[in-house]
């Protein structure tokens, strides 16, 4: 089979003649953008239509539609093929690197926008702070502090020398630019394999050398690059998404943790990516700690690389049995969609390889093959054929109805809400003004604002307080889970020296804590859910009557709806690695150096809180100030919202009957009454 490879002329890397099937999967993404567009057509007719103070309000729901980007983190094992499985995902057979250096914290985002759309192409780089840095190389990173609190020496402490003999390397690489790049970004308005090769590939040591450094080898500013970003068209997606490249979460020493933490916090989806020749086991505990504090829901497993397997239909089904009962001995999500494929077929579609294909890979393609024999096959095309085999549409499509259920209906519907109050507003601005003195206003103008300001005033000092208070409990309630399980962990240590000696392995699983820890969390993300929906239930009725006893029956056509409380985001952190996570000889390396066991209690409690503070700490801060931000965001947009109509009421009460020959002469088919309506139809639809 010949297939023409093409090469894109923006990116200068590789794309190919494309299989025919590339979107294959995402339909239920496709319809969810022509939603979004007939909602953003919408808004277009609507803004002209409302008061100058609602115009704002209407601007602001064009930006949130247009804003909206579903991300979908990706993580896995190293070497599961993470990267050669994005890179098909975007429809780029040579995209990312995949060699990426393990040793760089590096995330890298992949917003895709839809090809037909064809926005600019670009790249940010941001390379780390002094302070992130400094703690990085000072101390190893969080492993790194706890070999240094415990005094290890052991595998953990050899951590040192390598970060030591980093730093040395990266000063070597930049020279004079080292202190300058610290905390800088890099922008670039088109993107190259060789331009990433520089940022987040390992390269080869050299001396400095003149001019720009961004001209210079390979691998060139890896250790010290923070994040990536890339902006680019895509083939394979009919919407617009972001789709985040993480470090692997096994390796050697962790050193990426909280960077894969941060990520997976920042999107509604995770996509974890094994190898069909590792699967799942219990050593790849870091990996299921952090899945398994995320919803079913939010996690799809893509088991790739079963081109590998001799008899992929059959072992398949052993695989899925030992990744689901491994999940479950250790809390993982049980009802996660699990996909089995390889990207490496993928990539041979794209790239117009497939005669080139490895022997054992072919022969496992055609034995999945025989085993599927789908008569919808059977006039594809080579590359069409493989492309579906590789596993891509079946995994397209399990995260275009997670990203449409789970994110972008609820959007929409949040949105055309927003924008229906407003549009019925317009309606009763109408009627008072043709209404001109019929209706005996109360209250002036002047009054009517300042009302307004205590009602938006007390709903937020309200929803403060209630926050407030519920979060004291949380914090109370993590601190007495947290202090019960030291006091736990030190009498277990205490009992198993005294009886099995300094020579046995100690272990104990701080599983737990994180099972009260979630538990807490848990219960305080529902209290924060009612209690922000009553507090906004309050505002609305507020808005309301204060609306009614200033213009009377003129606004009872106004749709006010009840904002909706926002998700409580899953509490990832407590995927991050503690000290007691690791049976590392350590231990007893440290315990060997204190006379008497009862006289080090009090030093292994304080061993064991300070190495849990990070932990805590993100649990009972960071964790509920972006709950904290989420609801109160909600109510705060709410209020603006309602204070652009009162506005506009208020602006229409003042033109009284004057204006009344100049509303008659708005009416006819093609007039603003008429467009109203037509836009009234399309919101009300989305808003059901």
């Amino acid at each position: 089979m010949n297939i023409t490879v093409a090469v894109d002329p923006t990116t200068e890397i590789r794309t190919s003649t494309h299989p025919t099937n590339l979107r294959a999967g995402t339909e239920d993404l496709a319809a969810f953008a022509a939603r979004a567009d007939e909602l953003s057509e919408a808004l277009a007719r609507l803004g002209p239509l409302v008061g100058e103070e609602s115009r704002h309000s209407v601007a602001r729901l064009q930006e949130k539609l247009a804003g909206f980007e579903p991300a979908i983190t990706v993580l896995g094992q190293v070497k599961s093929g993470k990267t050669s499985l994005i890179n098909a995902m975007a429809g780029w057979a040579d995209l990312l690197p995949s060699d990426v250096n393990p040793w760089t914290s590096v995330v890298t985002s992949l917003h895709m926008t839809p090809s037909d759309e064809q926005r600019e192409i670009g790249a940010r780089f941001q390379f780390m702070t002094e302070g992130e840095w400094d703690r990085l190389t000072t101390k190893g990173g969080r492993i790194g502090e706890l070999a240094g609190r415990a005094g290890a020496e052991g595998e953990l402490g050899k951590i040192r020398e390598q970060i030591l003999a980093m730093r040395e390397k990266s000063r070597a690489r930049l020279g004079r630019h080292f202190e300058l790049l610290m905390g800088q970004e890099h922008d670039y308005g088109y993107f190259d394999k060789n331009l990433l090769e520089r940022y987040i590939c390992l390269g080869d040591d050299f001396d400095d050398a003149p001019g720009d450094p961004a001209d210079q080898e390979q691998g060139r500013f890896a250790d010290i690059t923070r994040s990536a970003e890339l902006f680019l068209n895509c083939h394979t997606v009919p919407f617009r998404m972001c789709i985040r490249d993480t470090p692997g979460v096994n390796d050697t020493f962790m050193m990426r943790e909280m960077v894969t933490i941060n990520a997976i916090r920042d999107s509604r989806i995770c996509l974890v990516v094994l190898s069909a020749g590792q699967a799942l086991t219990s050593v790849d505990m870091a990996l299921i700690r952090m899945i398994s504090n995320l919803r079913s829901r939010e996690v799809v497993i893509f088991v790739n690389r079963i081109d590998e397997l001799a008899e992929p239909a059959e072992q398949m089904r052993e695989i899925e049995d030992s990744i689901r009962a491994t999940l479950k001995t250790h809390g993982g999500p049980q009802n996660a969609r699990i996909i089995f494929g390889s990207a490496y077929w993928a990539g041979k579609a794209l790239s117009g390889d497939l005669d080139d294909m490895a022997e054992a890979s072919a022969t496992s393609l055609i034995s999945l093959t025989k085993a599927r024999m789908e008569a919808a096959f059977i006039d594809q095309p080579a590359s069409s054929h493989t492309w579906e085999m590789s596993g891509l549409p079946a995994l397209m499509e399990a995260l275009s109805s997670l990203i449409v259920a789970g994110q972008g209906d609820p959007v929409l519907k949040k949105i055309a809400s927003s924008a229906l109050s407003i549009a019925t507003s317009r309606q009763a601005v109408q009627t008072v003004r043709i209404g001109g003195d019929q209706f005996d206003q109360n209250a002036t103008m002047d009054e009517a604002r300042r009302t307004f300001e205590q009602i938006a005033e007390a709903n937020l000092a309200g929803l403060e307080t209630s926050l407030d208070a519920i979060f004291e409990d949380y914090r109370n309630r993590a601190d007495r889970v947290h202090e019960n399980f030291v006091e736990r962990a030190t009498h277990s240590l205490l009992q198993h020296l005294e009886t099995q000696g300094p020579d046995e392995i100690w272990e104990y699983d701080p599983a737990g804590l994180r099972l009260l820890l979630r538990s807490a969390y848990s219960a305080m993300g529902n209290k924060v859910r009612k209690d922000a929906l009553m507090r906004y239930e309050v505002a609305v009725s507020d808005a309301a009557h204060l609306f009614y006893r200033v213009f009377g029956p003129a606004v009872e056509g106004i749709q006010i709806p009840v904002p909706t409380a926002p998700p409580i985001p899953s509490p990832v952190v407590l995927g991050q690695a503690i000290a007691l996570d690791f049976n590392d000889s350590w231990w007893s390396n440290w315990w060997r150096k204190t006379v008497g066991y009862r006289a080090f209690a009090k030093k292994f409690k304080a061993l064991i809180r300070d190495e849990t503070e990070d932990f805590m700490t993100q649990m009972k801060e960071v964790q509920i100030q972006d709950i904290r931000r989420d609801v109160t965001e909600e109510l705060h947009a709410f209020l603006d919202e309602q204070r652009g109509i009162l506005l506009d009421l208020m602006n229409g009460s003042a033109q009284r009957a004057g204006r009344v020959e100049s509303l008659f002469a708005e009416k006819g088919p093609d007039g603003p009454d008429q467009a109203l309506e037509e836009t009234l139809v399309t919101l009300r639809r989305y808003a059901a």
